[in-house]
Parts: structure tokens; sequence; C-alpha cells
């Protein structure tokens, strides 16, 4: 099993001046991470994704660096003005830049605000066609498509379940994320558990936790579907057990990465050392 780290670990440093996705290569070199995987980027002036994704695969090429896996945005019920043929197009558009990286897999959201009333088994029914037909058309690039548990009401261990179910095909699975269970307020390890027979691909994220009892300590908490409040923190230092999740994952079998997601206002090239070797202390044989 390999260890890996996002991307989106290093957001706030590639918001500033002088910190690029080159420097993150390398850093994730540096913390012992054997791959790391990439969010949805722009492409400097003058470049397509593309082009830029070749560079950044020959640049993890030569660090010794995987990259299991390209994360976009999708929305398939209110993305492309509600269409879903051209959200279904503008994906398909989306693994050229995935295959120009050497991704196995390909990330893609379901739905962040579904309409009014709708229930989530009549989303399931209403994206499962379209869903399956990106996941057939990567698989003539040999890539695995593949949907996180996020977005709240696409969040749960027996939604995502129920949406494998629905999409029904081997080339479609899902990324399983540890830590955003507790966004639909559920246990993370039962709801790992549950939906560890379908992940093509994990993440281990931890969350500070507290009770929407009580007032909301400052803008670094958000709100989970039940009104508590999440905070996200060092892997370790939080609610989540990861310890425990990370034991089945190892047990069930499950031979991809597991990434490291850390999204806390902890310095981030401190927090992503402190999750590689806590991922390592813990995936060790």
């Amino acid at each position: 099993m390999r260890i890996g780290v996002s991307s989106y670990c290093f957001q706030r440093l590639l918001k500033g001046s002088g910190f690029s996705l080159f420097d993150a290569i390398k850093e994730a070199k540096k913390a012992g991470f054997d791959a790391i995987e990439f969010t949805e980027f722009a492409a400097p002036a003058g470049k397509t994704q593309a082009a830029f994704a070749a560079e950044l695969h020959a640049a993890c090429e030569s660090e010794g660096l995987s990259i299991p896996c390209y994360a976009v945005s999708a929305d398939f019920l209110n993305g492309s003005g509600g269409d879903m043929a051209t959200e279904t197009a503008r994906l398909k558009a989306q693994l050229d830049v995935a295959a120009a990286l050497g991704v196995a897999a390909m990330r893609h959201d379901i739905t962040w605000k579904p309409t009014k009333g709708i229930s989530y088994q009549d989303a399931i029914a209403h994206v499962a066609p379209a869903v399956r037909e990106l996941s057939e058309y990567a698989a003539q690039a040999n890539i695995r498509t593949m949907s996180e548990n996020h977005g709240y009401f696409m969040q749960d261990s027996v939604r995502m379940a129920a949406l494998v179910s629905a999409v029904k095909h081997p080339n479609y699975g899902l990324l399983v994320d540890m830590g955003n269970f507790l966004c639909a307020d559920e246990t993370s390890a039962t709801a790992l558990s549950t939906v560890l027979p379908y992940a093509f691909h994990i993440h281990a994220k931890d969350f500070l936790w507290k009770s929407g009892a009580e007032p909301r300590p400052d803008n670094s908490w958000f709100p989970t579907r039940a009104g508590n409040w999440l905070r996200g923190t060092v892997l370790g230092h939080g609610v989540v057990s990861v310890a425990q999740c990370l034991t089945l994952v190892k047990n069930s079998g499950y031979d991809g990465t597991v990434s490291l997601e850390f999204e806390g206002p902890e310095e981030p090239l401190f927090a992503i050392c402190r999750g590689a070797e806590f991922l390592k202390k813990y995936l060790a044989p």
C-alpha cells in the first residue's frame, strides 16, 4: 500500500506568491510520500490544461512520485446550466487532463445543491445513467471514475453505496474520505466499513468537533448537516478514528493509495509532514 498527499493540502501556500504545484511536488517527496494527487487546476497563460498536466507528470516522475488521482468538480443536477448532457461532455474533456497526468482514476462530484424536496433516491436514479456513460467513456482510456462522499447531500455511506449499485459499472467506484462522514454526522469507522468494498481510492482526514448546542468558535469551523461544528486539523489530532479506519483499510485487502487531505488552519508543511508520519506508522506491514 502506498501513501500519498493531495495538492489540496497545499492550497494556502499555492494562494500565496512564489509557491507552485512544482514546489508542492518537491515538498511531497521531502515529506516521504510515495504519491501526490491533484485537484482541478488552471493552466498558466498560453498553455492548455493537458499540456500543463504533462509537465506535472514529468516533474512527478523525476521525483519518483506516482499520481493516483485527478479530482474535478461536477454537479450533474445543476452544473452547466442544469443541462446534464453538457455537464457530462465537460467532464469527458477533463479526462484528457487526467490522461496527460497519467492517472488511473478521476474523481468527480455528483451534486452539491439538489432541487428542493428531491430525495437522494430520486437524485441517484436521475444521475446514474450519466455517471455510467462517463465511466464507460473513461474506460476507453483505462481510467476509472469515482465519486467522493462529500457535499452534504451525497455524503452518507448508505447513499454512496446506493449510488454505486445504481450506476452498476465495474469501472465506477468511490473515493472514500474517512473524515467526510462526520459532515453527515456519521461515525467514521462504521461508515467506512460500509463502503470499503467500493473504494478505488482513500483519503485520510481529521477534524475537531463541537456540539451545535454551543456557539461557533470562529470562521474556521463549519456546520455539519445536523448543525454541529467541524474544523479541519492535523491527522491524529482530532476526533476521527483515523487509526481504527486505517486498520480496517489494511484488513480489507485494499492495495491502492491512501492520501492525506489536510484542510485545517495549522501551518501546512508542518501538518503535511505530521500526516506522513502518522500514515507510515499505522499502515506499516
